[in-house]
């Protein structure tokens, strides 16, 4: 799931506060049926845009997890954000 930092008006975006959030957290996701899966968060890495990792982040899971992604390491020089945060949730068993 893919989310700004920042808002097109300069405010905060939805993941402004991405880097709150932290092992053992809960990020409860609304499906489309009205039910709700939960997910515990795992940890959360910063990886330059350069060397990202797109297969660990992307790639096939053994079970259900969930990747929160948002720009990270902003660079006022440039106005460019040069790296992600990744957020890394597994989902919790009922």
């Amino acid at each position: 799931m893919l989310g700004h930092v920042n808002a097109t008006d300069g405010g905060p975006g939805v993941f402004a506060d991405l880097r709150k959030l932290q092992a053992g957290d809960t990020i409860n996701i609304e499906r489309e049926d009205g039910s709700t899966a939960a997910f515990a968060v795992q940890h959360g890495e910063q990886y330059e845009k350069d060397s990202f990792p797109t297969q660990k982040v992307y790639g096939d899971t053994d079970k259900p997890e969930l990747r929160l992604i948002t720009c990270d390491g902003y660079n006022p020089e440039t106005g460019n954000f040069d790296d992600n945060y990744v957020v890394y949730a597994a989902l919790i068993e009922k």
